[in-house]
This record gives C-alpha cells, structure tokens and sequence, in this order.
C-alpha cells in the first residue's frame, strides 16, 4: 500500500516569497510574511497578501506572489484584495527576486494586471454572510450569559 501524500504546509510560491524577501531587504526593505491569525472562533484569517514590506525612503507595499505561468487567487484573496485596494491599499505581485520584478514596485499596483475584476466576489453578498456571523456571535454570546 502507498503512504499517504502528505500535504506541504506551505503553499506553492513559498520558494519564491523567500528570494523575494532576501533580495528585498538586501536592499534595506524591512519585510514581514503575513501569516494568518486568530479571528472569529478560532478561524484562520485568509485573504491577505503574501508580505508587508517598507522602507524608509519609498513607504509600504503588501506584496503576493505568484507563478507567472501558473497562478490562482484563492477566494478570500478574490474577495478581500479589492476591498484592500479600494481602500487605498495597493497590492504588487511579483513573480520571483530580479531587478525587474523590483522595479514593478515603483510602477502603480499591478493587481489587476493578474486579477480580472469580473472574478472577484460580490461585496453584496459577502457583507450579508458577515453580518449573518456577527448576528450568530452576538446571540451565542447572548445565550452564553443567560
């Protein structure tokens, strides 16, 4: 009988990220991998870009990385990026660590160059499902004081 495969804890691009963070703060970037935290019971909070990079002379960028031939956005990713950049909060891809991926960080966010906005989910629908949980919470929360 075959062992099982065993699921890789990182994602894909986790090789990439690491060059990219390296050739970043090779150039006096102060860089952070954004890994999910605890929010709503315990869920794992999804959706964020790959890395929060900043420097003292050009200001913050949130960065995900991709495969240039090969990527998908998860549906987190299609929900909270626009809402990030509708907010004023670019968001850069870069697909591996040379000078021109660097450079695209010094160009407009490149988001939707890889992210097509007819795949993005409906905020309608979403900020319903939110405020279904926020009701559920409040009258667990409720129930639980009783």
């Amino acid at each position: 009988m075959d062992k099982p495969k065993l699921r890789d804890k990182h994602g894909p691009e986790f090789g990439i990220q690491g060059e990219v963070v390296t050739f970043l703060r090779e150039r006096g970037w102060y860089v952070e991998r954004l890994v999910g935290g605890e929010v709503r019971g315990g869920a794992v909070q999804s959706g964020l870009p790959d890395l929060f990079a900043c420097h003292k002379k050009f200001g913050f960028r949130f960065i995900e990385i991709k495969y240039e031939d090969s990527y998908r956005f998860t549906k987190a990713q299609k929900w909270k990026f626009p809402l990030l950049m509708d907010h004023g909060c670019g968001i850069w891809v870069l697909t591996e660590a040379t000078e021109k991926q660097y450079d695209r960080l010094f160009q407009p966010p490149n988001l939707w160059d890889y992210l097509k906005k007819t795949e993005c989910l409906n905020q309608g629908v979403l900020d319903d499902i939110l405020s279904e949980l926020d009701e559920e919470d409040t009258n667990a929360s409720t129930q639980d004081n009783s």
